[in-house]
């Protein structure tokens, strides 16, 4: 059994109204437990609305959407489905909302009885995993929106979710502030097996996924490895998407007549194919003198 198990799950707001909108339609797919799977889609492809359901935060229109074999729409399973799944927002302002980030970070376990010895045990675990024990107690309104963010995962961590959903987690950040949580996500998954649902409109963070789901205006249209998707970059583009800045270079040079292999997904392995080219070429030069 999946982890998480989508099963022609459709969602409609203001269902039976005039302005009634259908944000998911008929969608089915099924995450492994450890597995780490990025969603890509343009604004408006239903990518937050099905975040929401892995949380049970939403619940389907039609269809189904179970965790662990748990049934969002099964009410008495809402608070077990919110124990195994953690959520990390867009914004961390409205996540945090202790004084101290300590605090912050023992909130849930705190809501859920864990004895006080756990908890600090907890604590100090997931501020350690996320590179932030040094600032346990400094107030979060002076921690970078990076730092706010590793914050909002420890908290997810100390509830010992199995699985966390990022929900355009990095749209506020900078570019390294971008990197670094994703550096944190990578970590998290690779050491602790944490199976991972991370929603971005950032090409290079979803290229760092084991697998990508595509969605188009409810749909999903796509669902491979990433270099089985950034192999379509045309398609992609024709959907309102941007590709890897590497995909982009791969594609002009092979336009311009440079033999690239056509799944070259990241920088280093353009840079790489470059240089095995430019040693081709050299070598050609020096057969013909």
């Amino acid at each position: 059994m999946a982890f998480i198990e989508i099963e022609h799950l459709s969602h409609v707001y203001h269902a039976g109204e005039e302005g009634a909108h259908r944000a998911l339609d008929d969608v089915s797919f099924a995450v492994e437990r450890g597995e780490f799977v990025a969603v890509l889609g343009s604004n408006g492809s239903g990518k937050s609305t099905l975040a929401k359901h892995l949380n049970a935060l939403l619940l389907p229109t039609e269809g189904a959407c179970r965790i662990d074999g748990l049934d969002t729409q099964e009410e008495a399973e809402v608070w077990r489905i919110r124990q195994k799944v953690g959520m990390v927002f867009q914004n961390p302002d409205n996540q945090l909302i202790a004084a101290v980030v300590e605090d912050d970070v023992a909130f849930g376990p705190e809501n859920l009885g864990v004895p006080s010895a756990e908890i600090r045990r907890r604590v100090d675990a997931a501020l350690a995993a996320v590179n932030m024990t040094p600032f346990r107690s400094y107030a979060p309104h002076l921690l970078s929106g990076g730092q706010k963010q590793r914050v909002a995962i420890a908290g997810t961590l100390a509830m010992q979710t199995e699985a966390i959903v990022f929900d355009e987690a990095t749209a506020m950040l900078d570019p390294e502030g971008r990197a670094d949580i994703l550096s944190v996500v990578r970590r998290l998954h690779e050491e602790r097996g944490i199976t991972v649902v991370y929603i971005t409109h950032f090409m290079e963070e979803a290229a760092a996924a084991d697998r990508v789901l595509v969605l188009d205006h409810g749909h999903v249209v796509m669902d491979a490895p990433p270099r089985a998707v950034f192999s379509h970059a045309d398609e992609l583009r024709a959907l309102g998407l941007e590709v890897p800045l590497a995909v982009e270079l791969r594609d002009r040079l092979r336009a311009a007549g440079v033999a690239l292999p056509a799944d070259l997904l990241t920088e280093a392995e353009l840079v790489a194919a470059l240089g095995r080219a430019a040693e081709r070429g050299g070598e050609a030069v020096g057969h013909r003198a």
